[in-house]
């Protein structure tokens, strides 16, 4: 349960990465009417959470999507204590196994910053606009964001995203380097920099609770 100021009435949401439900009521209201809100709704909140995609926690075997591309997770004892060198489809973890899905998400976090990074700095050239720092997080509702003083923060999951979604999330929030706002001014600028932004935007609304639910190890239907 949360509370929010900005809330006139209760409302349920679907917190993928979690597995869980959350009800959102305005300030003051008791948990009392909460717990009765959410009883009146179980049948939605059955069926939300059933239509879950299953998790995919970093194991041994399991397969990953880099840049679009399954790889399969392999535990190398051998391999030192990297963490997580990915070649011919597979990416080998050395170390102890339970050490294994720390080093994926690390090595997956440090991919991912280079790759948008990049990607980051050739935009701005093509636009002439500065970049003040880009971040990385686990962000469950934005895969990036754009601060009026040029911050830029990305989920590192994008890497798991094919190669032309990340770049447009990367070109999206370059533009607002121009444009904090999307005006049509704003998508002629992301058209200068992607020849396509609707395709990569439809993969993210049809596949983006799937992405929040690799590397978990939390199934509520467990």
């Amino acid at each position: 349960m949360r509370e929010s100021t900005r809330a006139r009435r209760m409302a349920l949401r679907v917190d993928p990465a979690r597995g869980q439900i959350q009800i959102v009521m305005p300030s003051g209201f008791a948990e009392t009417e909460a717990i009765r809100f959410a009883g009146r709704h179980l049948g939605w909140i059955q069926a939300r959470l059933a239509a879950l995609p299953p998790v995919q926690p970093f194991v041994d075997g399991a397969r990953v999507p880099v840049l679009g591309i399954d790889h399969v997770i392999r535990h190398d004892p051998a391999a030192g204590r990297g963490l997580g060198h990915r070649r011919n489809g597979e990416i080998r973890v050395g170390g102890r196994v339970e050490h294994l899905a720390r080093r994926v998400r690390d090595g997956l976090v440090a991919e991912a910053r280079q790759c948008l990074s990049e990607r980051a700095a050739r935009f701005a050239n093509t636009l002439n606009v500065r970049i003040q720092r880009i971040t990385l997080r686990d962000t469950r509702g934005r895969w990036g964001s754009c601060s009026a003083t040029g911050h830029l923060s990305f989920s590192w999951r994008l890497i798991l995203t094919p190669e032309s979604v990340l770049t447009y999330v990367v070109a999206h929030e370059v533009a607002h380097l121009r444009e904090l706002n999307h005006s049509p001014r704003f998508w002629t600028e992301v058209a200068r920099l992607v020849p396509d932004s609707d395709t990569p935007r439809a993969w993210l609304r049809r596949h983006g609770a799937a992405l929040l639910r690799i590397g978990s190890s939390f199934d509520p239907k467990a």
